[in-house]
């Protein structure tokens, strides 16, 4: 399948605090370590972290508090002012972009969502979800018919003339999450928005989060620090730890291969059922046989195993074209269930 464009792209982006940070950086021929840093007096809080984001794409950031994630998603927007490096969006530098220019990108073109709702409390449902439309200007007939339309798309329709403090946290939130959709943004930003709800509700969340990107296929950067919620929710992970970008992949190589033992920490207790696809670890090649039926090769085991392990015949892999590429039979199930390893794994 050929590769999304790219959306955004980040290289090699520092942020450290303190007195004269800048210079420190200029001054160094090679880029300086966080000890470095330390002993100088600064807080490395980004350090030369490069990522690229595809059009459409879930890419998730996560790490443990104090890793640097939402310093990094605040740079990216420059919420947050880049110590150095380069940010590009749609292929233009936003470090180049002046302080007005900026906030007219984030008033059309991005959205964001934050861990704490901020709605406004005296204004209503529909009022809150209107409000970026009313700050850009737009008429009031057509910023409360948009408004309602995203009220209706996060489940929301019937509440729209309630206020913030008759709503539950979930529905706060997807008050919060109709606001910035509210814009028509081409990048969504999202830093930890149901990390204050209770296990329940961010469950619902997250499945209302997918059924929506299903939808609007949107090309979003959202932090976590919960590995399970990446795994359900990314395309692409990348992993930081003290301000750096430690590896980015999807959940399945990070799983796979680990770069280093941190990585392989993240996911060390992770049911790999969840996260390992049939095409990695099938049996490679055509079947011997009759199979009881076809399944995509980029279907989870967690989702294909009741099918699997009821079947007296293997099923046959198929890529992407329908070719089919491999089997899996029920034992093959139980091995990833149980934690024995896979097949890709004994060959790395």
């Amino acid at each position: 399948m050929p590769q999304k464009p790219v959306k955004l792209v980040c290289r090699n982006i520092w942020k450290l605090f303190g007195e004269g940070a800048e210079r420190f950086l200029h001054d160094r021929p090679e880029p300086p370590d966080a000890a470095e840093i330390e002993a100088a007096g600064l807080i490395g809080a980004v350090r030369d972290a490069t990522i690229e984001v595809h059009e459409g794409e879930i890419f998730v950031i996560m790490g443990l508090s104090g890793s640097g994630k939402s310093t990094l998603i605040r740079c990216l927007s420059r919420l947050v002012e880049p110590t150095a490096g380069e940010i590009l969006f749609e292929g233009r530098n936003l470090l180049a972009a002046s302080e007005r220019e900026m906030i007219e990108i984030r008033r059309h073109k991005m959205g964001m969502v934050f861990q704490h709702f901020a709605l406004l409390p005296h204004l209503s449902v529909l009022q809150n979800v209107a409000f970026p439309l009313e700050v850009q200007g737009v008429d009031r007939r057509r910023r409360e018919e948009r408004a309602r339309e995203v009220i209706r798309l996060v489940g929301l329709q019937g509440r729209e003339d309630n206020f913030p403090r008759e709503l539950s946290g979930g529905q706060q939130q997807r008050v919060g999450i109709a606001r910035s959709l509210a814009v028509e943004p081409e990048l969504w930003f999202l830093d930890e928005p149901f990390s204050a709800l209770d296990p329940l509700i961010r469950r619902e969340m997250q499945d209302e989060f997918l059924r929506l990107q299903n939808v609007l296929r949107k090309t979003i950067v959202f932090i976590t620090h919960d590995f399970d919620e990446a795994i359900r929710l990314a395309d692409r992970i990348a992993i930081m730890k003290d301000g750096a970008v430690i590896q980015t992949a999807s959940p399945e190589e990070l799983v796979l291969a680990p770069v280093n033992d941190y990585v392989a920490e993240f996911t060390r207790h992770i049911p790999r059922a969840k996260v390992l696809t049939l095409g990695s670890v099938m049996v490679p090649g055509p079947p011997s046989g009759p199979v009881a039926g076809i399944l995509a090769a980029d279907t989870r085991v967690e989702a294909a195993a009741d099918k699997v392990e009821a079947a007296t015949l293997p099923y046959g892999v198929a890529d992407e074209d329908g070719n089919i590429i491999g089997t899996v039979d029920g034992r093959i199930i139980v091995d990833v269930l149980i934690g024995r390893e896979t097949r890709r794994e004994s060959r790395q």
